[in-house]
């Protein structure tokens, strides 16, 4: 007979259907249209995540669609530039996190400009004045406004040979800029205080202010959660999440579960999430980014929907299984396929590589009305794709 203070037992059936509902991936249009829902989604998920690889739609403007059916590319460009509802940073990733967050990184900020950025560390004074001045003195400006740069040696394979690029990346993780505009991934960069109209900046979070934001963002954008899932590519901060775990379970704000094969790894839900809600996640169907916050987490995806992604971008064409760029699809609460897509934007048409079968959602004898479902879906997907 279990005890009372045993975790609760959840299937992965149950935890699916929560994470899904956390997500907003159970319902239609879940945060309406336009650039309020853009911003309405980012808050609610926490962070968008940014990437660069353009053979389909990039992650941010993916993950977006995804959630909003109706979504704009215009809508995102207007919540950063317009209405500063949103605005760019590091999480685990450079990501869209809400404005209104933007007190809970200011100490990382000023860490930044105490120790310097170790990806940044050769940049001189001389650029990161030379950059600062032609802002303060001329306005938000590109790498491209700045055309007198003698290039350097690269410091790692990601880094730029121009020193102002440099100079304006140190500047942006210090806090002194921000990225007031994005046109593909061309940055505008401009002081922080101007772009946001600041007389003084908001006050930084405490460090237990910012370990309890770390802790709802993923209570509140993943239903049941882990240490791992909390503190995602931040080992550090697990120790001070732990403790404020403990302290809300012994409040009984928290909940112990033992998800199905989790083993040994400890969960966490607020007791209201556990409750019945009335039926299961809607038959809709996704075509998601591998960036998107249900397939980042590899391990925690695979111990979920029981489906390993990979992602093979970087991996030699012979050994590659999904494809160069796949694209997992969820149905239902089953990730069912994975597609390798490319927009061939000359064409203006959606190319399908290869279509793999995935999982144990998807039989023989169903899968003709699931690609039947997809390709629906694959349609208006290549209508995102090639609007302008």
């Amino acid at each position: 007979m279990p005890r009372a203070n045993d975790p609760r037992p959840l299937t992965k059936a149950e935890a699916r259907r929560i994470w899904l509902r956390a997500q907003r991936l159970d319902s239609s249009a879940p945060f309406g249209e336009g650039p309020v829902a853009t911003a309405a989604a980012v808050d609610h998920l926490g962070y968008v995540q940014i990437d660069t690889i353009n053979v389909i739609e990039r992650s941010h403007h993916h993950i977006l669609r995804t959630r909003i059916p109706a979504y704009r590319r215009a809508d995102l460009r207007q919540a950063q530039s317009v209405d500063k509802s949103v605005f760019e940073y590091w999480t685990h990733a450079l990501s869209y996190v809400p404005a209104k967050d933007l007190r809970f990184f200011i100490p990382a900020m000023k860490r930044h400009q105490r120790e310097g950025h170790k990806w940044f560390s050769a940049v001189s004074k001389a650029d990161l004045r030379k950059v600062l001045t032609l802002i303060r003195r001329d306005g938000a400006l590109t790498i491209r406004d700045i055309d007198d740069d003698v290039l350097v040696d690269k410091e790692h394979l990601w880094a730029s040979r121009k020193p102002s690029k440099r100079a304006l990346q140190l500047a942006f993780y210090t806090g002194i800029l921000t990225i007031s505009e994005r046109n593909g991934m061309l940055k505008t960069y401009e002081l922080m205080a101007r772009h946001f109209g600041w007389d003084r900046p908001p006050k930084p979070a405490s460090a237990s202010e910012t370990t309890a934001y770390q802790l709802e963002r993923a209570l509140r954008a993943q239903g049941v959660v882990s240490l791992d899932s909390i503190c995602h590519l931040d080992a550090p901060s697990k120790p001070q999440v732990r403790r404020l775990i403990e302290t809300r379970v012994r409040r009984n704000e928290l909940i112990p579960v033992a998800v199905e094969g989790a083993g040994k790894q400890e969960h966490w839900a607020r007791p209201e999430t556990l409750e019945p809600t009335g039926g299961g996640a809607a038959e809709l169907v996704h075509i998601l980014s591998p960036f998107d916050p249900l397939i980042i987490q590899r391990k925690r995806t695979e111990l979920f929907f029981d489906y390993g992604h990979r992602f093979e971008a970087y991996v030699p064409k012979e050994k590659r299984v999904f494809g160069y760029f796949a694209l997992p699809v969820l149905v239902g609460d089953a990730i069912v396929a994975a597609l390798d897509l490319k927009t061939d934007r000359k064409s203006r048409k959606l190319l399908m590589q290869k279509w793999n079968w995935v999982g144990t959602a998807a039989p023989r004898g169903a899968r003709k009305d699931l690609k039947r479902r997809i390709e629906e879906e694959l349609h208006r997907f290549e209508q995102f794709q090639l609007a302008e």
